[in-house]
C-alpha cells in the first residue's frame, strides 16, 4: 500500500499533549516541517515557554531549552549570542509574552536581536484554568471574567503584532492564523520567511498566530475555528505588519 502521508522528522514521536482540537499540534508541525526543508534542524535551538507548550522541547526534534515564565526572548538572547552559528527560535502563548513577558519581548525587538520568534495567540489562558489574557477579546467569557470582559475595568486586548512593528530594528512581523487550510498554508509560509531571514542574518522577526483553545473557550473543536474567523479576525487582522523597512 502506497504511502500518502508521513510525520516530519522535525518532530519526535513522543506524543502530544495537547488538548483535542488545540492548534499547537498544528502550528508545532509548520515549524518542524521548515525546519527540515531549510535544512536547519540539526542546528537549531528551541526556547520553550511556560504554559500549553511548556513541554515543547520534547517535540521538536533538536536541542531545547526551558526557559523561565515570559523569559523565552532573554534565554534566546543569550543561546544565540553565544552560538551564532545556530538557529534559536522562541515558542510562546500569549499569556507568557504578552503579560508576564511583555518587557522581555520589546527588549529583544528593540535591540534587533537575531532570533525568530513563534507567538501562537489563543486569547486565553489555557494551562491555568481559562483565565482572561492581555489577548482575551471585548465581552469574552472567562473563568476570571465570567460575564465577559469589560473595557472600563481591563482595557481592550493588547495587539502585539502592530505594537512591534513600530520599533526601528525590528525585521519583519506578521500575523497569521490556522482557521482553515488556506491559512495554514499562509502560516507555513511566514514562518519559513521567519526563519530564512534569521539564516541572512536580518534580524528579529515575529510570527503570531491566531490559534484556538476549545476547552478554554468552552466550545467544540469546529466552532472553536469559527470563532477565530468571526471573532478574532477583525480584532487582530491578517497580514504583514513589518517587512524589512518601515512598518506596513
Amino acid at each position: 500500500m502506497a504511502r500518502t502521508y508521513e510525520k516530519t522528522r522535525g518532530l519526535t514521536d513522543i506524543p502530544l499533549s495537547y488538548c483535542p482540537g488545540c492548534g499547537h499540534g498544528i502550528v508545532h508541525k509548520l515549524i518542524a516541517e521548515n525546519l527540515v526543508e531549510l535544512d536547519i534542524l540539526e542546528r537549531t535551538i528551541t526556547i520553550a515557554p511556560v504554559g500549553c507548550a511548556v513541554l515543547a522541547y520534547e517535540y521538536f526534534n533538536c536541542d531545547g531549552i526551558q526557559a523561565g515564565h515570559g523569559r523565552a526572548p532573554a534565554v534566546a538572547t543569550g543561546a544565540k549570542r553565544t552560538n551564532p552559528d545556530k538557529i534559536v527560535f522562541t515558542y510562546q502563548g500569549d499569556g507568557d509574552l504578552a503579560a508576564i513577558g511583555t518587557a522581555e519581548i520589546v527588549h529583544a525587538a528593540h535591540r534587533g536581536e537575531n532570533i525568530t520568534v513563534i507567538f501562537v495567540n489563543n486569547a486565553i489562558y489555557g494551562m491555568t484554568g481559562g483565565q482572561m489574557a492581555p489577548t482575551t477579546l471585548i465581552d469574552m467569557k472567562t473563568s476570571t471574567s465570567p460575564q465577559g470582559r469589560a473595557e472600563p475595568t481591563t482595557g481592550r486586548p493588547i495587539r502585539m503584532s502592530e505594537m512591534l512593528a513600530q520599533i526601528p530594528s525590528v525585521t519583519y512581523i506578521e500575523r497569521t492564523s490556522i482557521h482553515d487550510i488556506r491559512h495554514i498554508n499562509q502560516t507555513k509560509k511566514a514562518i519559513k520567511k521567519a526563519f530564512q531571514n534569521q539564516i541572512d542574518g536580518c534580524g528579529f522577526s515575529m510570527v503570531e498566530v491566531l490559534s484556538t483553545c476549545p476547552i478554554g473557550w468552552a466550545k467544540k473543536p469546529v466552532d472553536a475555528m469559527k470563532f477565530v474567523a468571526s471573532d478574532m479576525l477583525p480584532y487582530y487582522p491578517l497580514g504583514v505588519y513589518r517587512d524589512g523597512g518601515e512598518a506596513q
